[in-house]
C-alpha cells in the first residue's frame, strides 16, 4: 500500500478548527456509519451498530430491573389517533411523514410513520388497565422513528430516521408517575456517566419547550467539546393529559373510576453523537472501554528470527485476556508494520494496546499503551486479566476526568442581555442568569446568536441566581441555562 493510500485512512481534519468536517470523516473513516442515497438517513456500519447494541444492553437490563417490560408497536400510527390528541399534532405536524397509498391504492385514512409512539400505544394501556391491580404498567420499545426535519442533518445527532428507545407508564397518581420520571432520568445520567464516561447536568426543560401535552420535561445535557449542547435524554411527567384524551382509567379499591397518570421518556442514538464528539480526537474515535468492539488490541512485534515466540506468546496473552472476559484482538498481520497497525487501530477507537516484543517475551511482561492520551506501561505477564481490567478502569475514569474539566470550566453567569451574548459568542458553554419565565426573553438571544434556555433548575422551589431577569430587568422566577444546541 503507498503512502498516500495509508494518508487517506487517517483523520486529516482538525476537531478545534473544523469540527463539523473533522466529524463527518471520523463517522466514515472509523466505518460507524455511511450516507444513504436519500438526503437526511445513514446507514450504520457494525462497528456502529455495535456501539449501539452496548448502550441498549445497559440501558434495558437497568429497565427491566426496575420493572420495565419490552413490546412492539406497528411504525405506522392512524391520522385519527394522532388527532385524539391535538397537543401532539400541533407539535409534531411538520415533521411527521405520511402514508397516502398501499401499492397503486389510495389508503382510506392516512398513515403517519411514528414520530414518537404516545397515540399508538395509548390507546392499548387503555385497554388493557382496568383495576388498580394492572398498574402500574411499564412498557418499552426498541424501535426507529421518523421526524422530516428541514434543519441541515448530522449523522446521529440529527437524521430524519433515528433508533431510540420510547418508555410509556401509566400509574395511579401523581406520586407514583414522577417517582418514574425519576428513575428514568437517573438511569440516563447513569449511563452517560458509568458508560459513556461524559458527566451531565440535569434539569427540566422551560414549560414553551417541553414535550407536547407534558406536565414536565426533565432532561439530561451534554456539553460538547465545541460549546455547543447536546440534550442527552429526556423523561416527561405527562400529567393526565395522555390518560384523559385515550381514557386510560382504572376502579381503584371501593371500585371508583380514576384517570391514571402517565409518563414517556427516551434515549436515542443522538448519544452516540455526543460520545464521538465528546472523546475523540485528530488521530480518529475514542470510545470508554464499555462501549468499545474491541477493548484491547495486541500488537506483536518480530523480526524473522524471533517471530514464533513473540506470536506465540502474544496468542497466550490473547487467551487468558478472553478467559478474563476482555474482548481483545491479535492482531498479527505479516503485511503491515506496526506503526501501520497502531494508526489504525487509535483510528477505531480501541481503549489499549498492548505491545510485546523479544524484550517482553525474555523478561515476562506486556507493554500496555492508553488510547486517549498515549501513556504507556510496563506490567508483569501474570495476572495478566485483572491488571488490563485495572487499565480500562483507568481509561474511563481518564475520559470522565477530561470531559468534566470541560464542563466544569464551560457553566457561566450572566446579568444581561449583553453579557449573555457576549459570553455564549466568546466562550459558548453554558450561560446561566436570572429569568422571568416569559418565553419573549428568550427571542432576542435566539435571533441574535441562536442560543436558548436549554434547561432550568429541576427544583421549581430553588431561588434564581438573580434577583431580575437578564433580558427585561423584571423579577426573575428561576434560573435559565442558556447555550447553542446540536
Amino acid at each position: 500500500m503507498s503512502d498516500d493510500t495509508e494518508q487517506d485512512l487517517g483523520i486529516t481534519k482538525s476537531k478545534e478548527h473544523e469540527t463539523g468536517e473533522w466529524y463527518a470523516e471520523l463517522v466514515q473513516k472509523a466505518e460507524l456509519a455511511d450516507y444513504a442515497p436519500m438526503g437526511g438517513f445513514i446507514i450504520t456500519r457494525p462497528r456502529g451498530y455495535a456501539i449501539w447494541e452496548r448502550i441498549q444492553n445497559h440501558l434495558d437490563g437497568w429497565f427491566k430491573d426496575t420493572g420495565v417490560q419490552n413490546a412492539y408497536f406497528p411504525m405506522f400510527i392512524p391520522e385519527s389517533f394522532l388527532e385524539r390528541e391535538k397537543d401532539v399534532v400541533e407539535g409534531f405536524d411538520p415533521e411527521v411523514a405520511w402514508v397516502t397509498h398501499g401499492g397503486y391504492d389510495e389508503l382510506d385514512e392516512r398513515l403517519a410513520v411514528r414520530p414518537t409512539s404516545e397515540s399508538i400505544i395509548a390507546p392499548f394501556m387503555s385497554q388493557w388497565t382496568r383495576s388498580h391491580r394492572d398498574l402500574p404498567m411499564r412498557l418499552n420499545q426498541w424501535c426507529s422513528v421518523v421526524r422530516w426535519e428541514a434543519t441541515e442533518t448530522k449523522p446521529f445527532f440529527r437524521t430524519k430516521e433515528f433508533l431510540w428507545q420510547e418508555g410509556h407508564t401509566a400509574h395511579r397518581d401523581e406520586e407514583g408517575a414522577w417517582d418514574e420520571t425519576m428513575t428514568r432520568l437517573d438511569q440516563y445520567e447513569r449511563v452517560y456517566e458509568d458508560v459513556l464516561a461524559m458527566p451531565v447536568l440535569r434539569g427540566r426543560k422551560p414549560p414553551h419547550d417541553k414535550f407536547p401535552g407534558a406536565h414536565t420535561t426533565t432532561t439530561v445535557e451534554a456539553l460538547m467539546p465545541d460549546g455547543k449542547t447536546v440534550q442527552g435524554a429526556t423523561s416527561h411527567y405527562l400529567g393526565t393529559s395522555f390518560a384523559e384524551a385515550f381514557d386510560i382509567t382504572y376502579a381503584d379499591e371501593n371500585e371508583e373510576e380514576n384517570t391514571a397518570h402517565t409518563t414517556s421518556w427516551g434515549l436515542s442514538w443522538r448519544a452516540m453523537g455526543a460520545l464521538f464528539m465528546t472523546h475523540s480526537d485528530d488521530q480518529g474515535l475514542v470510545l470508554p472501554p464499555s462501549l468499545a468492539p474491541e477493548q484491547v488490541v495486541i500488537v506483536p512485534i518480530w523480526q524473522e528470527e524471533n517471530k514464533e515466540e513473540v506470536v506465540g506468546y502474544a496468542e497466550e496473552i490473547a487467551a487468558d485476556l478472553e478467559d478474563a472476559g476482555v474482548r481483545v484482538e491479535l492482531d498479527d498481520r505479516e503485511n503491515r508494520n506496526p506503526g501501520f497497525k497502531y494508526n489504525e487501530w487509535e483510528l477505531k477507537g480501541v481503549p489499549v494496546r498492548i505491545e510485546v516484543g523479544p524484550n517482553e517475551v525474555d523478561d515476562e511482561e506486556v507493554t500496555f499503551v492508553h488510547r486517549p492520551d498515549g501513556e504507556s506501561e510496563v506490567e508483569p505477564r501474570e495476572a495478566i486479566g485483572e491488571t488490563a481490567r485495572d487499565h480500562l478502569d483507568t481509561v474511563h475514569a481518564k475520559l470522565y476526568a477530561s470531559a468534566e474539566e470541560t464542563l466544569e470550566g464551560e457553566i457561566r453567569e450572566a446579568e444581561s442581555r449583553e453579557e449573555i451574548l457576549g459570553t455564549i459568542g466568546q466562550h459558548g458553554g453554558y450561560v446561566k442568569c436570572g429569568w422571568c419565565g416569559d418565553e419573549d426573553c428568550e427571542e432576542p438571544i435566539k435571533e441574535a446568536i441562536a442560543a436558548e434556555i436549554v434547561m432550568v433548575p429541576l427544583d421549581r422551589d430553588e431561588e434564581p441566581i438573580h434577583d431580575e431577569c437578564a433580558i427585561c430587568g423584571d423579577d426573575a422566577e428561576e434560573t435559565a441555562y442558556f447555550a447553542k444546541s446540536y
